[in-house]
């Protein structure tokens, strides 16, 4: 996954291939995704390397926060192709599902929220964008294929193929291509 993580980063840089790759590797975004892959590895490891290796995360993990402002929980279900455009004020709740190709931007905050059995995270699709502000709350479902808007706060479901603004909290404005009749 972290290959396709790195590749996603990749493509969006511009210049000749060094150039490319020194700025993959400076990308905040990237720093963190590499330590969030890191993390979720140190799972699936044995005993001992996972006591040799967990202050490594640790500290890895406190930089990337402090650094960067970015906080990915690394118990969160992230696909492959997992995209932070801009770092700062960044926040992934460990019980959050995120599909393929996910893009978000700073100020981004996907979190737990709700009482009883509608306390939870959300639930992302694939090819989700997430616009500087957003925030998106609760146990929910966000489509596929769906754009959030900067500012929007998302706390209920969103279908599939949906832009959604501000509007306040949030106004879906078009489906799979169609504008809305408000």
């Amino acid at each position: 996954m972290l290959r396709r993580d790195i590749a996603r980063t990749y493509q969006l840089m511009e210049g000749n291939l060094v150039k490319r790759w020194v700025d993959c590797a400076r990308s905040p975004g990237v720093q963190a995704v590499v330590v969030l892959r890191f993390g979720q590895w140190l799972y699936t490891q044995n005993t001992v390397v996972r006591l040799l290796l967990t202050m490594v995360y640790v500290v890895a993990n406190f930089l990337i926060k402090t650094l960067w402002g970015i906080e990915l929980g690394r118990r969160a279900q992230i696909g492959e192709g997992f995209y932070i455009g801009h770092f700062s004020g960044i926040f992934v709740a460990p019980e959050s599902k995120i599909g393929k190709n996910c893009n978000i931007s700073q100020g981004v905050t996907i979190g737990v929220s709700g009482q009883g059995e509608r306390r939870g995270c959300p639930t992302i699709g694939d090819n989700v964008y997430l616009a500087p502000g957003a925030k998106v709350f609760g146990r929910i479902t966000i489509g596929n294929n769906v754009k959030i808007g900067a500012n929007a706060v998302i706390y209920r479901d969103i279908p599939d193929n949906a832009t959604v603004v501000l509007d306040p909290g949030y106004k879906i404005i078009s489906m799979s291509g169609q504008k809305s009749s408000e």
